[in-house]
């Protein structure tokens, strides 16, 4: 098969689709990979990597798209790229479809077949392919959240751990997941008063227990959210259902009875977020307020740390990228059903019924 790796166009994404080990394999497996010019360039990785690992370097996105029969990428494609999808093409990335109408219809008009990172889901429903970025952003989160918290960025002036004779910040973590976890590994790792929240109480036992008690745990219900959300310098929403839409949470009330200054971070604000008042931003504009609570819901929060982000993504993606170029869609996803899971769009048609249900666009079930 021949394999297409562009240069990522989302704003301030450096992230590539494979790393010159990758494309090695993919070689050796009997594929020929067609790289675009520079596009590992923003993480270190140069044209000469991908050449010495037996990629073909392509001077152009145009030529990569009009090349490649399988394109590899790690956003969601962007108008531009839309626009040269053919039916012939499959695309494997991050789609997150169920939040963005537009995409998803551009994606069914050009005929192609959609395989999406954040829905292939094992048998024990766990993401495998959002694991390592849910990672990232969880430890970021507390990170940016705790820079926001400062005067010079907009903030109320509070440090997350305090010092001796100052109280510490208080931070609420909605959602308890890969991304939740890491965040409040951080956050207490900083030395702040963590308040977890879930909607299972076992992961609530299990957070009692990782953190040895020094964590307060809630369950998740409207009065537990709000009585946190109130107290809270940093409330981070880490809320995922795969291949849907985020329930909204904390709503535009909560957060105009927050003291000013305060921080929320929305982690799954490409699908939609958890918080009412969020919206995505960008890197290059990643902040805005609402009622003098600053908001940070930048939707590839990983970009920012893109080396780090790259090795670790293609680390999971490879293994379903050799199942799909090896054997094709059909037969990969026969015998794998968590790739199954991934298949969003096969031949133009929407196959993932939770994004149909949650964009009100027509579902044709996947006939293999």
């Amino acid at each position: 098969m021949k394999i297409g790796v562009p240069k990522e166009i989302k704003i301030k994404e450096s992230r590539v689709g494979l790393v010159p080990g990758g494309v090695r394999q993919l070689v050796i497996d009997g594929h020929q990979v067609f790289v675009e010019t520079n596009a590992g360039a923003g993480i270190g990785i140069s044209d000469d990597d991908y050449i010495q690992a037996g990629a073909k370097i392509l001077p152009s996105l145009e030529a990569v798209f009009e090349t490649a029969e399988m394109i590899v990428k790690v956003k969601e494609p962007q108008p531009r790229e839309i626009a040269l999808l053919r039916p012939h093409h499959l695309l494997y990335t991050y789609l997150h479809l169920a939040a963005d109408t537009e995409l998803t219809t551009g994606l069914m008009e050009s005929g192609a077949t959609c395989v999406a990172y954040e829905t292939i889901q094992l048998p024990n429903g766990s993401l495998p392919l959002l694991v390592p970025m849910s990672e990232v952003a969880g430890r970021m989160s507390t990170q940016v959240g705790a820079s926001y918290l400062q005067i010079d960025h907009g903030g109320k002036g509070v440090l997350l751990g305090g010092v001796p004779g100052t109280r510490r910040a208080r931070v609420t973590v909605i959602g308890c997941g890969i991304a939740g976890t890491n965040a409040i590994k951080m956050a207490m790792g900083m030395g702040a008063d963590v308040t977890a929240i879930d909607r299972s109480t076992r992961r609530l036992a299990e957070l009692d227990d990782l953190f040895d008690n020094r964590i307060t745990t809630l369950y998740s219900n409207m009065q537990n959210i709000e009585e946190a959300v109130l107290r809270s310098d940093l409330v981070i929403g880490a809320v995922l259902i795969a291949g849907a839409k985020a329930p909204k949470l904390v709503t535009r009330e909560m957060i105009s009875k927050m003291e000013k200054g305060s921080v929320v971070v929305d982690i799954a604000v490409d699908q939609g977020g958890c918080i009412e008042t969020c919206k995505p931003t960008t890197h290059e504009n990643p902040t805005f307020e609402v009622d003098g609570v600053v908001h940070y819901c930048v939707a590839n929060m990983p970009g920012a740390v893109a080396r780090t982000s790259t090795y670790a993504l293609t680390n999971v993606t490879l293994e379903y990228a050799r199942a799909l170029a090896n054997l094709g869609t059909e037969e990969a996803a026969r015998r794998d059903p968590a790739l199954k899971l991934g298949v969003n769009i096969f031949k133009g048609k929407l196959v993932y019924e939770q994004v149909a249900n949650d964009l009100e666009l027509p579902y044709t079930p996947l006939g293999f």
